[in-house]
């Protein structure tokens, strides 16, 4: 197989075919359609070739089949009795009060009320763009889980139209295409779930409570496998024994849901953040790269659903009314107030997801003001004092760095700019500044160049790196003198914005323009800027996500405020879409 070029896509049609094709206005595709998410449509790479994951459903089952009759067989044997009675299925513990406490009764409510929420509202999230890889590239075919088709080869295809929709029965708010509205719910209560894993570590390690659920022998190993050969043959623990200790297989599952899986969502979802990736480049690292740890932070998730569909299956087939007077009620009796209190807990779920599905929709503004307010805040107050400066080698740049844009520029100015090779741009510089210029595309590359290897993360969730050469965006200060009472830059562009219509614009704060890394960039991988990719001029400022990057940049003004300009949230998706006005992950 011929070596790609890095940062070329060897199916995709060449630059002069791009722009040849922009410029008699050909459709680059359906803007606003997102097919539906279809079970039919997820596949599974094995090797060189995806498989439906059916198939692996239906091995899944014959698989589970196969253990359970593994299982009789062994605890039928010799052999499989002697394992059994050597080693107890509930081990010795030290004593420690029964039932369960109220801070574990509490925290296990609202762990669940909460990881409900950030379960639907990532799964939105991950459907804008319904793919996983193990390469930080994202080139497509080489995902190893997809959840639509393989993308056309034949046409532009960008990010926003790999996009699916999902019914509001699965993701939050679902129905639409809206990734800004479900980070601000995916985000929001991520902070209620640490805030509630930290009151709970907190407890734990403060009562006796702590010996039933740690590891504190080896013995639990072997007897951890004896409760798994009983649990496969289907012979069941009755459910008083659980009031007083954890069975070995519990104790192990219940520490691994707690101590490891738990603290991997936090540290996978931290991995995906621009700021800290582009600062300390050890930190992706430590799950392989940014796309191994996205791929990781799905995998728990479904580890989390499977772990609650297997935990209410055992405690329905273990003693359903005790075990759940245990759960909510912290007894030991063998009535209905649980079941009953359960019930209400479910019914008190379903009706707040009802709410807050009606909530996106009607008080959108709302809700992406709430979420700025504390998550905004938050995400500042970590990512904000560290100006990045990690970069790769040439051999790193990625072979495919995907288009996305709603819509190409159209405008006649544009087209008579295109026609042209842009010879007659100029780039407005204005606002409040000593030093008001107007430079053209020949005057900006005569000035000082930086040339800089860097990974750039999107939003939807895909990343590519990628050389960028252009003009360090601190000269450009240095040239028009900002007043000091400029605090951010407004960049404006020659495209309009999404469905809504208007201009595209975005916003930054004078730190971040201030960093080594933010430039406006003319060139990308060596050759002039692609037009796909923003040509003449496009934003790079490496501590945040892409939709900041402006592209077909057409004039910059220096305000005090990005309040002052359209709706005030800080640029056109955060204007029309809800976005953060500053999303750092």
């Amino acid at each position: 197989m011929p070596e790609v070029e890095p940062g070329k896509n060897p199916d995709a049609p060449s630059e002069a075919e791009l722009q040849d094709e922009f410029l008699q206005e050909k459709l680059l595709g359906e803007e606003g359609v997102h097919p539906r998410m279809r079970l039919t449509r997820v596949h599974i790479r094995l090797g060189r070739r995806f498989f439906s994951v059916w198939w692996l459903l239906g091995i899944a089952t014959v698989m589970g089949i196969v253990l359970v009759v593994a299982a009789k067989l062994y605890a039928a044997s010799g052999d499989g009795r002697g394992f059994l009675a050597r080693h107890a299925c509930v081990p010795l513990s030290p004593p420690v009060p029964a039932g369960m406490p109220a801070f574990v009764r509490w925290t296990h409510l609202l762990t669940f009320f909460f990881l409900v929420i950030i379960v639907r509202s990532g799964l939105q999230v991950l459907a804008d763009h319904p793919r996983l890889y193990t390469k930080v590239h994202c080139t497509p075919g080489r995902e190893w889980l997809r959840f639509r088709g393989p993308v056309p080869t034949d046409r532009v295809w960008t990010a926003k139209e790999d996009t699916i929709t999902l019914t509001p029965l699965v993701g939050l708010p679902g129905g639409r295409h809206t990734i800004g509205v479900a980070r601000h719910w995916h985000f929001s209560f991520d902070i209620l779930f640490v805030l509630t894993g930290i009151v709970y570590a907190a407890f734990l390690f403060s009562t006796p409570w702590l010996h039933r659920l740690l590891p504190t022998h080896a013995s639990i190993v072997p007897a951890a496998g004896s409760c798994t050969v009983t649990y496969l043959s289907l012979h069941f623990p009755s459910g008083a024994s659980g009031y007083f200790r954890y069975d070995a297989l519990q104790q192990l599952t219940y520490f691994a849901v707690i101590f490891i899986l738990a603290p991997l969502a936090i540290l996978t979802g931290l991995a995906m953040s621009p700021a800290l990736d582009n600062r300390y480049r050890w930190y992706p690292r430590l799950f392989g790269n940014r796309q191994i740890a996205r791929s990781i932070h799905f995998l728990v998730m479904a580890s989390f659903v499977l772990f609650f569909l297997g935990h209410m299956a055992l405690v329905a087939l273990t003693g359903f009314a005790a075990n759940l007077n245990d759960i909510t009620l912290g007894t030991n009796h063998d009535n209905l107030n649980g079941f009953a209190l359960w019930l209400l807990v479910i019914a008190l779920v379903i009706a707040f997801n009802v709410w807050a599905v009606r909530f996106s929709w009607t008080h959108t503004r709302v809700l992406q003001r709430i979420s700025n307010a504390t998550v905004g805040r938050l995400m500042d107050l970590l990512f904000d004092h560290s100006a990045p400066r990690v970069e790769y080698r040439r051999s790193d740049i990625s072979p495919y760095f995907w288009p996305n844009h709603a819509r190409l520029p159209d405008s006649p100015e544009w087209r008579q700019l295109a026609g042209d090779d842009f010879r007659g741009y100029r780039l407005k510089v204005h606002g409040l500044v000593e030093n008001p210029v107007e430079l053209s595309l020949a005057e900006i590359e005569a000035m000082r160049k930086q040339a800089q290897i860097t990974l750039h993360h999107c939003i939807q969730g895909w990343s590519g790196i990628a050389e960028w050469g252009g003009l360090p965006f601190s000269t450009l200060i240095e040239l028009v003198r900002p007043l000091p009472d400029a605090q951010w830059a407004m960049f404006y562009s020659f495209a309009a914005g999404g469905e809504s219509g208007g201009r595209y614009y975005d916003s930054h704060s004078m730190r971040d323009l201030r960093h080594p890394q933010s430039l406006l960039a003319y060139e990308m991988n060596g050759e002039r800027l692609p037009v796909l990719h923003g040509r003449p001029l496009r934003l790079r400022v490496e501590n945040q996500l892409g939709f900041k990057h402006v592209k077909w940049i057409s004039e910059i003004e220096f305000v005090h405020h990005f309040r002052e300009r359209y709706a005030g949230q800080g640029g056109y998706n955060e204007d029309h879409e809800f976005f953060g006005y500053r999303d750092e992950i």
